[in-house]
């Protein structure tokens, strides 16, 4: 089981682990439980769960649910992640597609 956990945290993005890292402090700051964060923002709570371990990666909609629920800005949630995260080639696909060949048109009627 354990050898499970390690492969995952392999494939968890800084990014997300340092949103998520932040997103606790400000909830355990704000006095907030992960189930009353939940409840406020209408998030399940596994949900935020996962935000917090850096598993997920929310959408800014979630996030900013989650901002609102902790009365505060998108800007204060992100302000603290000082990271940027460069595209890799595994998670860039080549563009497959082909433009279609033109028709030739006749000149006659």
């Amino acid at each position: 089981m354990a050898d499970i956990s390690l492969e995952h945290d392999e494939v968890r993005n800084p990014l997300c682990i340092a949103l998520g890292q932040n997103l606790k402090a400000l909830r355990i700051a704000a006095e907030k439980s992960q189930e009353e964060l939940a409840v406020d923002a209408e998030i399940d709570r596994t949900y935020i769960s996962s935000i917090e371990r850096g598993v997920a990666n929310p959408s800014i909609l979630a996030l900013a649910q989650i901002c609102y629920a902790l009365g505060i800005s998108l800007a204060d949630l992100l302000g603290a992640v000082h990271i940027s995260s460069k595209p890799t080639e595994s998670t860039r696909r080549a563009n497959a597609a082909q433009p279609l060949p033109r028709q030739k048109k006749s000149r006659l009627r």
